[in-house]
């Protein structure tokens, strides 16, 4: 098992800063360990000046370098550190960016609107989990808008919009009561742009829509909805009733009536009129309020990257004979080479897409490979109880480069290749192996059955897989030639194995054509 690391995101907003430090224990097992958020309010300058002022620089400086304390109690290893619309905008952001790291030690990215609305999204759909995917996914910050209509977790429409509440509210000067008038003004902003921006607007009416940012979850305690899908929403009718409540008020009286921090309460009636009108815009009810964002996307990556393999598998002479060999013997036997091969890319392709999760030493992938090539062999003996006549095959046969314990793991393999047989002690293969290899077994074979059910149909519709680790769950996305729904069914039915020895739930999905 491998050790937990320590991870960190830093998200650089257009209002305030924000920390989070996590352990990770996998990609799919990430512990929260410390949030920490600092008002530096980037954007305030950005939008009028479109320059930090040297007030930003020296808060920039203090804000990063607490965070770098923090970080290094904490045993950080691994981090990034994003800044989002207003470093984008501002014309002085490359000597920000060096300040930050030559007086704090961070190194400060600022990303694309692409790359914010990736993180955000992905944050998303982890935390609603497969049985839930979202329709709509509307990030509000202090500088934009960022709104991903979705189909299949596949993005069908997206569009980035500058009514930011920070932005509007400094580049239309509405820092506390905001009159009829004026609040009508940043409806029409918002609705315009929602014109432009997203002109073929569809209807969600019965969708599931999420609000992702500080703006939304602190709207969703002044208007909360019903939980669904385990998730609280915000309730677009109730905010409308409330709506004028909030607007008459001041930064101070929304301060103590809804218990808000100053720079949240002066920004909250903007950002009330922008979810309204969206609402409005999308036939939307209620939005979900996840309590994610683009740290927890950053968090998801890191994690990732730290559980992944990076270098290429390089096999040893004696690895390679072992293929040399299997294939060898396989040939001899009349196996289906074109079906047996492409399990074998798949199943390979799937370890080293699931690394994250399974953890298996690296040696355990030309095991793997051997066992794809063998494991139909066993019909040259019987069609029916292939897989039993596979193990003996593959315990006994003549296949150069295969010995001892590796023989074992292989035919263990062969014999648990479908679901017609479960890991039982009294099977020849499988009880001749130690615990640990035993668990090994088991998982390679929970791998090679997703593999197998893949090409189910025979016919090598599947070309690649891509993994996805959310809550509790690993998402597999497949690309194929064709309408290959025979084998994702398959597919389905064989994670059984997989989610027993890994504790989540898995699903399959085919990626949607790509577009001439």
């Amino acid at each position: 098992m491998s050790e937990p690391v320590h991870i960190a995101a830093i998200d650089a907003g257009s209002n305030a800063v924000r920390l989070s430090v996590a352990r990770a224990y996998s990609a799919l097992d990430i512990e929260p360990l410390h949030n920490e958020r600092y008002s530096l309010r980037l954007g305030e300058s950005v939008f009028l000046r479109h320059r930090f002022s040297e007030d930003i620089f020296k808060k920039g400086v203090k804000a990063f370098r607490h965070f770098k304390e923090i970080m290094d109690e904490f045993g950080v290893t691994r981090y990034r550190a994003v800044a989002t619309s207003a470093s984008r905008e501002a014309r002085n952001r490359a000597a920000f960016v060096r300040q930050i790291k030559q007086k704090a030690g961070i190194a400060l990215e600022v990303i694309s609107g692409t790359e914010e609305s990736r993180l955000g999204r992905e944050a998303a759909i982890a935390a609603l989990g497969p049985e839930s995917p979202p329709r709509c996914i509307a990030d509000l910050g202090g500088g934009s808008l960022e709104i991903n209509i979705l189909r299949d977790h596949s993005v069908e429409q997206n569009a980035q919009l500058p009514v930011g509440t920070v932005r509007l509210m400094t580049t239309l000067n509405l820092p506390g009561v905001i009159r009829p008038v004026q609040a009508e003004q940043v409806r029409r902003y918002v609705r315009a742009l929602l014109e432009s921006r997203l002109p073929s607007r569809p209807n969600l009416a019965e969708s599931i829509a999420v609000a992702l940012g500080g703006n939304a979850e602190t709207l969703m305690t002044v208007a909360p909805g019903p939980r669904e899908h385990g998730v609280p929403t915000l309730q677009l009718s109730l905010l409308r009733e409330r709506l004028d409540d909030i607007l008459r008020r001041n930064v101070r009286e929304r301060m103590k009536a809804y218990a808000v921090r100053r720079d949240r309460a002066d920004v909250m009636a903007i950002a009330a009129i922008t979810f309204v009108t969206l609402g409005r815009y999308l036939n939307l009810r209620t939005l979900s309020i996840p309590g994610v964002g683009i740290r927890e996307g950053l968090l998801q990556e890191i994690a990732r990257e730290a559980f992944s393999r990076k270098e290429p598998h390089r096999y040893s002479a004696a690895a390679r004979q072992l293929l040399v060999g299997t294939r060898s013997f396989a040939r001899r036997l009349e196996y289906d080479q074109r079906h047996a091969e492409h399990v074998r890319e798949l199943s390979i392709l799937l370890f080293d897409e699931l690394q994250p999760v399974h953890h298996l030493p690296a040696e355990s992938r030309v095991l793997l490979e051997a066992g794809a090539l063998l494991h139909d062999t066993g019909h040259m003996i019987s069609h029916r109880g292939h897989h039993k006549h596979g193990e003996y095959l593959a315990l006994n046969g003549d296949i150069p480069g295969l010995e001892g314990r590796d023989r074992a793991v292989v035919a263990a393999l062969v014999r648990y290749h479908n679901r017609k047989s479960e890991p039982a002690s009294h099977h020849v293969a499988y009880s001749s192996l130690n615990n640990n290899d035993k668990r090994m077994a088991r998982r390679l074979a929970s791998i090679l059955r997703i593999a197998e059910a893949l090409d189910h149909s025979h016919r090598q519709r599947v070309t690649n897989v891509d993994a996805t680790f959310q809550r509790g769950a690993v998402g597999v996305q497949i690309n194929a030639r064709g309408d290959a729904a025979e084998d994702l069914r398959d597919a389905n039915r064989s994670a059984e194995l997989f989610e027993k020895e890994f504790h989540v739930r898995t699903f399959f999905r085919q990626a949607a054509p790509a577009r001439l």
